[in-house]
């Protein structure tokens, strides 16, 4: 241990140089992001957890810190493979707009550092540790429409199912829930699901430091979905059942006050429980390997640490001046990487070249048989969609069928500031997709043109709706194209720019799909010339 203190204290002053040049370009590079996940996405509700994970991954490596010190560092060039990597992902996102892209270009860069100047077997040893760190960042708006937001839905349904079970009468719409004397607004598709995340996390650690087989640690950490979802639908319920005894002041205290740690007083005890009846399954043969494993373990740390004189480390041997250590190449390279890419992304300029276009208030409310009314849009709804302009209009014909007309266009759609799908909103308002895919329409003259189709259900009614994303004289039909092609656009073109188009029609009583089709088909083909002067190609 003298020897091994020693040498600690030899690399300090360079390992610390070195270490605090590296934060300090991290932090330049990734600024934006920095920003954004600190004093944006870490202030909701639904992440705000997220900002004790960096707490949990200074315990988990203070906790290896005794494999690590024994554990001589083996500096390697395949780090520069994640590195690499992450300098790639952090252009994806910087010019394609994704947050998420930028926040794993962070983690990918830092473990390349570290592999670079540590090795693999440290790497290997702080893996847990490194892992969780993905925990960290709010999930890409594609996993949240396809999964969190579905779960709400279910959420939702369960408890309006526990509370006719209890006698109230209960019926829901989306993420409202009609008691006949009142409604309960869900707020945020049930914003008891924002426990969902943290009690994964939570589960993950339980699971990590669980003893056991691999397949008990799985069931351990998966159990918890479902446990959540059910204790959520609990809470609504309950707070149905307090509406009604007590009024709206105490089902409200209880929904956004208590009733949030009731997942969790009642989540946690049953994890521990089902952590205890794991543990129970094949103790004794699990108790054999372990004491193998164990002894294993101990010759292992048995061996002596000898200081690796390759890469960047100081040894006692070699008394290194702090200069030298400087020009080892392997930082050198790093250092130019790093500030090779801040300088791109700060001095070259990436202006984007915003066409003149025409506002939407001057959209024409009379086009062919059609004639329309504008619609006004909730100022918070305005505030979280950060659209440039807008247009949302209901249009009939002659026989006094009606459309939906809504357009949102973006002068640009870098970080923040992006497309939203209906896929993710729709839903949230109740509305059920059982057609859903894409279709080509017949525009006349030679042209077609392909958009996303969806017959959407609620309750006994039906509608159809057309959706599509004009992008700088693209058609595009998911969120992942206007992704990849704003990231292109951006390097090519200095352009971001991009608009979402959707037009729903009621399916009346009796009326078959075809007809409903017709009629959108018809009204598509009378807006997109239209729709030429407006979003620039």
């Amino acid at each position: 241990m003298k020897e091994q203190s020693e040498y600690l204290k030899r690399i300090k002053p360079a390992g610390w140089l070195k270490s605090s040049l590296y934060a300090l370009l991290i932090v330049v590079v990734f600024q934006s992001a920095l920003k954004h996940l600190i004093l944006y996405d870490w202030s909701r509700e639904d992440y705000s957890h997220c900002a004790l994970i960096p707490f949990v991954i200074l315990y988990l490596i203070w906790e290896k810190r005794e494999r690590l010190i024994t554990l001589a560092p083996e500096p390697s060039w395949l780090g520069m493979i994640p590195f690499v990597v992450g300098i790639g992902l952090f252009w994806v996102g910087e010019l394609g707009g994704e947050f998420f892209t930028m926040y794993v270009s962070l983690l990918l860069v830092v473990v390349g550092l570290l592999w670079l100047h540590l090795g693999w077997q440290k790497i290997k040893s702080m893996g847990f540790a490194l892992f969780i760190a993905l925990t960290m960042f709010p999930f890409p708006n594609l996993i949240n429409a396809k999964v969190l937001v579905k779960l709400k839905l279910i959420s939702s349904q369960l408890g309006v199912a526990m509370l006719q079970m209890y006698g109230i009468s209960a019926y829901r719409e989306g993420n409202i829930i009609d008691l006949g004397f009142t409604q309960l607004q869900v707020v945020d598709a049930c914003s008891g699901m924002r426990y969902v995340l943290p009690l994964m996390v939570l589960s993950l650690l339980l699971a990590y430091w669980f003893k056991g087989s691999l397949w008990k640690k799985a069931v351990i950490f998966f159990s918890s979905l479902p446990l959540a979802v059910l204790v959520n639908s609990l809470r609504i319920a309950l707070t149905g059942i307090l509406y009604s005894a007590w009024g709206l002041e105490v089902a409200e205290g209880f929904f956004h006050g208590f009733s949030g740690w009731l997942i969790f007083m009642i989540t946690l005890p049953v994890l521990l429980l089902e952590m205890w009846v794991l543990g129970k399954i094949g103790q004794k043969a699990e108790s054999v390997r372990g004491k193998g494993e164990i002894d294993t373990g101990t010759k292992k740390n048995q061996s002596h640490w000898i200081p690796a004189s390759a890469g960047m480390t100081n040894t006692p041997k070699e008394n290194t001046s702090i200069l030298k250590s400087m020009m080892q190449p392997v930082f050198v390279v790093s250092m130019v990487v790093l500030i090779a890419t801040y300088a791109l992304s700060h001095g070259i300029e990436f202006r984007e070249k915003i066409p003149i276009n025409k506002s939407f208030r001057e959209f024409p409310m009379a086009m062919g048989e059609w004639t329309g009314k504008h619609q006004s849009m909730d100022q918070a709804m305005i505030d979280a969609l950060h659209f440039s302009d807008y247009i949302m209009a209901t249009y009939q014909n002659k026989q006094l069928q009606p459309i939906d007309f809504y357009v949102a266009y973006y002068e640009s759609q870098r970080k923040g500031e992006a497309t939203h799908s209906p896929e993710t909103c729709l839903p949230g308002s109740g509305w059920e997709f059982k057609q859903s895919g894409t279709t080509s329409l017949d525009l006349g003259g030679g042209k077609s043109m392909r958009v996303n189709r969806a017959l959407m259900v609620k309750n006994d009614y039906r509608q159809l709706a057309y959706f599509w994303f004009p992008q700088r004289g693209r058609i595009l039909t998911s969120l992942p194209q206007v992704k990849l092609y704003a990231f292109w656009d951006a390097l090519t073109k200095q352009r971001t720019d991009g608009a979402l188009v959707r037009v729903i029609t009621p399916v009346g009583d009796g009326e078959k799909i075809e007809q409903a089709e017709k009629r959108l088909a018809d009204f598509v083909r009378v807006i997109e010339p239209v729709l030429e002067e407006f979003i620039p190609k």
